[in-house]
């Protein structure tokens, strides 16, 4: 409970004043039924006067009025606590979501993340609601009712003796059945969202291939077993209101058998057995209510679980706090030193095994290999995206986790395979890359990439909405931003992951000749699957199964490494060995 107290405390007020306010109503509930059997008790004996039924008439208004704003207020600061609880939780989750590394991301799944910020707070809000409206009024009701039951005629209260203890037995059958059954329900729904989340995001692809029946089957898979799951839990919900409501009316018709005979041998009024039938009425209902309670706990606790997993989730990539770590990158050279890294930490097979490489400020080097080599592990070590296993990298000489990660993040701009651009102008996704830089600053970082002339074509230039995705733009148009952006952040290393495949080889070539014009300090690193995306690099390098299998300027390759050559045949529609 201690950890939950951060996002209590803002909110103390509301917590306070919500069961406070609840218990007001709670008062004004149980004095009524009493308040009215005076009424009744003087009209059947003929004691009710003007005079006297108008001041109990009072004390119901006043009752009534009591009920009213208890009501108002406990809805109200229930309200106020349980969303602003979720709004602080809901902010800690996505920020400790923010400082994962893509291994944590990997453990969780995208899916579950978002179900977890999303479905999993809102059970805990729909719970602190419902605790703090019903969380005292309902055992107070129940308390108050009771006492007010025993005091009008307490041999008739033994049939709470009989009925109460049997309800509590089914309370807690039902508590032991609900736990499970909500968090398998939880993780149906992180499937559900996994499926609809792949399904529309790839929605172009889905349709290019006319494969919506394969996805509807797929969808129609994981909401059939998010309805099983459901059912299961909501079966509870539903045995629980019959059972209740026989045990209900067997209590009234107890009260009633053997009320009517107290009030025909004249033991009991008129008035005391409707308030007595009021008050077990209020005692039965209030149990239900904690029942009900107790059943939203279920599920509640099985979301707090899982919102603990990620707040409790250590991010594997941080800064280290016991030293003094650099915060600034001068030149920009890099190097690997015996280099070995695994996705898979006891995983024997390595993904880079024993990588030696050593690249200078200013150089433009090319990395090129087959599908799955290792290209993208290798330069996401740079920024560390992923830690090395053995070895370390070095830039200027320092090994890359003696710098801050904003440091380093910040002094690496790098252009991912898969390009992302965000809804929004054209101007706001590329000031991603530097939120200060000047309009003329801007435009230089386009027409480096190649991105201004298709810009200016735009009716609206750069204040052209973006979709979701850059959805509206084409691959190429989409990957000349995306350079872009990282050109504006000034970067002294550049790394572009097959980040021109979709240019055409004029645009391609343009691109290259600006960066040798443009960036001359700066270190580029580009990986490419063309030999004519590299073939001008001041070194090329060829990687195969997690290997460096050579190194070289084009010419040097072509001379000394088979591998190499092969490619290059291949994309040039020679055999291997003709010259």
């Amino acid at each position: 409970m201690r950890s939950w107290f951060k996002y209590v405390k803002p909110y103390k007020h509301a917590f306070i004043l919500g069961p406070l306010c609840m218990i007001a109503e709670v008062i004004g509930e149980v004095l009524m039924p009493y308040l009215l059997s005076v009424i009744i008790n003087r009209a059947t004996d003929g004691s009710l006067t003007v005079g006297g039924s108008l001041g109990v008439m009072a004390l119901m208004i006043l009752s009534a009025v009591l009920m009213m704003a208890g009501g108002i207020g406990g809805a109200y600061f229930g309200a106020k606590a349980s969303i602003g609880f979720s709004s602080d939780l809901r902010l800690d989750v996505y920020k400790k979501i923010q400082s994962f590394s893509f291994m944590n991301v990997d453990k969780f799944s995208t899916a579950s993340l978002v179900t977890r910020t999303t479905n999993d707070i809102t059970q805990m809000q729909n719970f602190i609601n419902m605790i703090l409206r019903m969380g005292l009024r309902s055992p107070g009701m129940m308390i108050g009712a009771l006492v007010m039951a025993v005091s009008i005629k307490p041999n008739l209260s033994l049939v709470f003796a009989v009925i109460l203890p049997i309800m509590i037995v089914v309370i807690i059958f039902l508590l032991f059945a609900a736990f499970p059954r909500f968090n398998i329900m939880q993780k149906k729904i992180d499937k559900l969202n996994s499926t609809v989340r792949e399904s529309v995001t790839n929605v172009r692809v889905v349709k290019s291939f006319v494969r919506e029946d394969f996805e509807e089957e797929k969808f129609k898979e994981s909401n059939r077993d998010l309805k099983k799951a459901g059912m299961s839990a909501s079966k509870l919900m539903i045995l629980m209101q019959p059972v209740m409501s026989i045990f209900m009316n067997g209590a009234i018709i107890a009260v009633v058998w053997f009320g009517q005979k107290e009030v025909l041998a004249g033991g009991m009024e008129v008035g005391d057995l409707s308030a007595f039938l009021t008050y077990v009425t209020q005692i039965l209902f209030s149990l239900i209510m904690v029942t009900v309670l107790l059943v939203m706990s279920a599920r509640a606790i099985a979301s707090a679980k899982r919102i603990k997993e990620v707040l409790n989730e250590q991010p594997d990539i941080t800064d280290d706090t016991e030293k003094e770590l650099l915060t600034e990158i001068e030149r920009g050279d890099i190097e690997f030193k015996n280099v070995s890294f695994r996705y898979y930490k006891h995983s024997p097979d390595k993904v880079l095994d024993n990588i030696n490489i050593k690249i200078k400020r200013g150089a433009t080097v090319g990395i090129i290999g087959s599908t799955g080599c290792g290209k993208t592990t290798l330069v996401s070590l740079i920024p560390r995206l992923y830690d090395a296993d053995e070895g370390e990298i070095l830039i200027d000489g320092k090994n890359v986790r003696d710098y801050t990660l904003h440091t380093l993040r910040e002094s690496i701009g790098m252009v991912l395979q898969k390009n992302v651009l965000f809804s929004g102008t054209i101007e706001e996704n590329l000031r991603w890359g530097n939120q200060n830089a000047t309009d003329e600053e801007l435009v230089a970082a386009a027409k480096s990439a190649e991105a201004d002339k298709f810009i200016s074509t735009f009716s609206d230039g750069y204040d052209t909405m973006l979709d979701q995705s850059g959805k509206n733009v084409s691959g190429g148009q989409k990957q000349r931003l995306c350079i872009a952006r990282a050109l504006l952040k000034k970067p002294k290393i550049i790394i572009l992951d097959d980040s021109t495949s979709a240019v055409d080889t004029a645009t391609e070539a343009a691109i290259r000749e600006s960066f040798r014009n443009d960036l001359k300090d700066t270190t580029k690193i580009i990986i490419a699957q063309r030999i004519s995306s590299v073939i001008d690099a001041d070194e090329i390098i060829v990687m195969n199964e997690g290997k460096v299998t050579g190194i070289g300027t084009h010419d040097e390759l072509m001379a000394g490494n088979e591998e190499y050559r092969e490619i290059y045949y291949s994309q040039n529609d020679k055999k291997a060995g003709d010259k």
